[in-house]
């Protein structure tokens, strides 16, 4: 089975075409500026080199034809007929509390995605116009929705609800949701793979680390618990976003700084994080270039971010009653031994032990535990793509 992945942004279009016999990744590619000047495609053909074609994209409808067209062009293509595709698997973010799963996506499944929009009012709107543009330009192929908060719907009460009036929850959804999903949902099944256990047997934290990171709680193949709260903002100290805050710091710093609603929601997303703390950049790469040329805010950024990481390790700990692994990925979780170091420091008492030199690699599947070690430390590169893929042939078949 043939399956194109999507990944819709407000102005780009991420693609993958996955062949499930082996699961080998087919092309991909990237939609730029829809709706903009200078639109192109970015698409590669197999471990071939990209090539990049500017058009007119004036919307996603028009970006999935321009998809649809190189995957069965005669050179830059892989397909000899578009009804060799014979699925679409959709990311999307928000699915609310209605859906602990992916989903074929079908009418009803649509007016609840429309209903989820004001809980992810960036993120869900270019969601729903992928799949709206894949149905016109693809008529008749069978889609599904994998959704960023569905791996999480599993959490209970205690660890979902806030310290708020009940109502809240009730008349509003207000509750913790999680994100990062996918990556969690696949890294763990891969950590059991890798440890040649039944998932059903382990109790796994994973700490997807990147500009947004979160780290999540799962026991026996199930999200228990997870940093990220009502929006992507709660949790780990990240890329531009605050995380963990006192509440009362945001009517504080609105009076303080002449803020209004937009323009504190805009301090908290896009100017704090280990971008405010380091003033450098939002870049791990750029703060830790910085750092080791003696910035010290740099390497405060740095510390808080490892501080927070480790906080949640020990407090998920607790909730697991015991942890068999600690999972390490996305772009700084997998490609940073210092970070992966510093974060699992002292943890010896946890059962945790370190083989430094097994941990010095970079976007690889690697144990890098001393032997002997009760609590296994792993690198895994995410793929969630695959893992929407694989929804994807499972829901269809």
């Amino acid at each position: 089975m043939k399956i194109l992945v999507v990944n819709c942004g407000s102005s780009s279009l991420k693609y993958q075409l996955v062949d499930m016999n082996g699961e080998q990744v087919l092309a991909k590619g990237l939609v730029e500026r829809i709706g903009l000047d200078g639109s192109l495609l970015v698409h590669e053909k197999g471990d071939e080199d990209k090539v990049k074609l500017p058009n007119e994209i004036p919307n996603h409808k028009i970006a999935i034809g321009l998809v649809i067209d190189t995957l069965v062009d005669p050179n830059l293509g892989v397909l000899s007929d578009i009804k060799e595709i014979e699925a679409v698997g959709h990311r999307v973010v928000h699915a609310g509390e209605e859906f602990a799963g992916s989903v074929l996506i079908t009418d009803a499944v649509m007016n609840a995605l429309n209903k989820c929009i004001e809980l992810a009012p960036l993120h869900n709107p270019p969601n729903i116009m992928g799949i709206e543009a894949c149905a016109e330009v693809l008529p008749g192929v069978k889609q599904v929705g994998v959704f960023d908060t569905a791996f999480h719907q599993t959490m209970p009460k205690k660890s979902f609800l806030y310290g708020l009036p009940y109502e809240a929850y009730e008349n509003h959804s207000v509750r913790r949701y999680g994100f990062h999903g996918t990556s969690h949902k696949y890294v763990a099944q891969e950590a059991a793979k890798m440890l040649g256990k039944d998932i059903a047997d382990l109790k796994i934290i994973t700490c997807h680390l990147g500009n947004g990171a979160s780290v999540a709680a799962i026991d026996g193949g199930i999200s228990v618990d997870t940093s990220m709260g009502f929006t992507p903002l709660e949790g780990l100290v990240m890329g531009t976003r605050c995380g963990d805050i006192d509440p009362a710091i945001i009517p504080f710093i609105m009076n303080k700084e002449g803020l209004d609603i937009n323009g504190v929601n805009d301090y908290l997303n896009k100017k704090s994080g280990v971008l405010g703390i380091s003033g450098v950049s939002s870049d791990f790469r750029d703060i830790e270039n910085a750092a080791g040329q003696g910035n010290e805010r740099a390497q405060l950024a740095l510390d808080i971010f490892a501080q927070r990481v480790k906080k949640y390790i020990g407090a998920y700990a607790a909730v697991l009653g015991g942890v068999d692994a600690v999972v390490f990925t996305a772009g700084l979780g997998e490609n940073s031994p210092e970070t992966r170091e510093t974060v699992l420091a002292d943890f010896e008492f946890l059962g945790i032990e370190i083989d430094t030199a097994k941990n010095k690699v970079r976007g690889k599947a690697t144990n890098f535990s001393k032997d002997g070690s009760k609590v296994q430390a792993l690198v895994i590169p995410t793929n969630e793509e695959l893992m929407i893929a694989r929804d994807t042939q499972s829901i269809v078949k």
